[in-house]
């Protein structure tokens, strides 16, 4: 069993042992109201599947009020697992890190308002759970469809798709003073021991992207830090160091001065904060064309 074909190219293939299925908040009643209300506290079963299939595609949306998009968690189970593989806010989930509304269109996962989209394919081969809790003291609610395929036999060679969120409160730290390549004195890092971690995981598998937000009160550029692969326990220096935030998420010069947000298929600077670089900020980075593979660990930090 394929995962999937190119978008154009091979829509014309038939496939067999198919059968496109779908969850979704529709009012069974006939009428329209088309939400699901999530009480404060509860935990709802958006849909369950038993056997091989794959999702192809998640909508939502529901308020941004009372950082609604943060109270409201998605859990993503797969195979019978008691751990979920997804585990992260509805909206920081589609890349809405800040619960406020916004544009952005990329490859995998686009919003326009709160009209939130992903078409991460999501493989599964005896079974998928997909959860929402409200884990707040407000009652909610939620749209959503969650549109899959079941099929007649699992796939071969497929991963299962993870998703997890972190908050950090990132402190600025004393490091060493020396010159760079250029001779100019300034802070080093060497080691990358006090990097924000982005990622650490273990087992084998590809690190297909991350959305990375910032909310500071300091002034000042804030996207110098060198993004670091250590991929399968390697040792310092990694193969895989680059040269900056601003350039891991594709951008440069400061993101054009925080002139204006903008969104590509795979990168984009889609939250603007201040022009003194204070304030909310948002970006992303998908490795659709370039996943970063391992074997056995991968620890990807900044």
């Amino acid at each position: 069993m394929q995962i999937g074909t190119s978008s154009l190219a091979g829509l014309a293939q038939m496939r067999s042992g198919v059968k496109s299925c779908r969850w979704s908040s529709w009012d069974t009643t006939g009428g329209n109201r088309d939400n699901w209300p999530i009480k404060a506290g509860e935990k709802v079963t958006l849909g369950e599947t038993d056997g091989a299939g794959c999702v192809r595609h998640i909508w939502m949306t529901t308020s941004e009020v009372d950082n609604n998009l943060k109270r409201l968690v998605l859990r993503c189970y797969w195979d019978g697992e008691q751990t979920p593989s997804v585990v992260c806010p509805v909206g920081d989930f589609f890349g809405l890190g800040h619960a406020k509304a916004v544009y952005h269109q990329s490859l995998p996962v686009q919003t326009s308002y709160l009209g939130m989209n992903c078409w991460w394919p999501m493989p599964f081969a005896k079974g998928a759970r997909f959860e929402v809790t409200n884990d707040s003291d407000v009652d909610s609610f939620l749209y959503f469809y969650v549109d899959y395929q079941a099929w007649d036999r699992p796939g071969q060679d497929l991963g299962r798709f993870h998703a997890n969120w972190k908050r950090e409160l990132v402190l600025r730290k004393d490091a060493p003073i020396g010159p760079n390549a250029s001779g100019q004195d300034q802070r080093l890092n060497a080691t990358g021991e006090d990097n924000f971690v982005v990622l650490k995981a273990t087992g084998k598998g590809h690190y297909a992207g991350c959305y990375l937000h910032i909310d500071t009160n300091e002034t000042g550029w804030w996207g110098e830090g060198d993004d670091m692969f250590f991929v399968d326990g390697e040792a310092w220096p990694p193969r895989l160091h680059g040269t900056g935030t601003e350039d891991y998420f594709c951008g440069a010069w400061n993101y054009k001065q925080l002139q204006e947000a903008y969104s590509t298929p795979y990168y984009g600077y889609h939250f603007k904060g201040n022009q003194d670089y204070t304030g909310k900020h948002s970006q992303y980075r998908f490795h659709v064309e370039d996943p970063v593979c391992f074997d056995k660990s991968l620890l990807f930090s900044i």
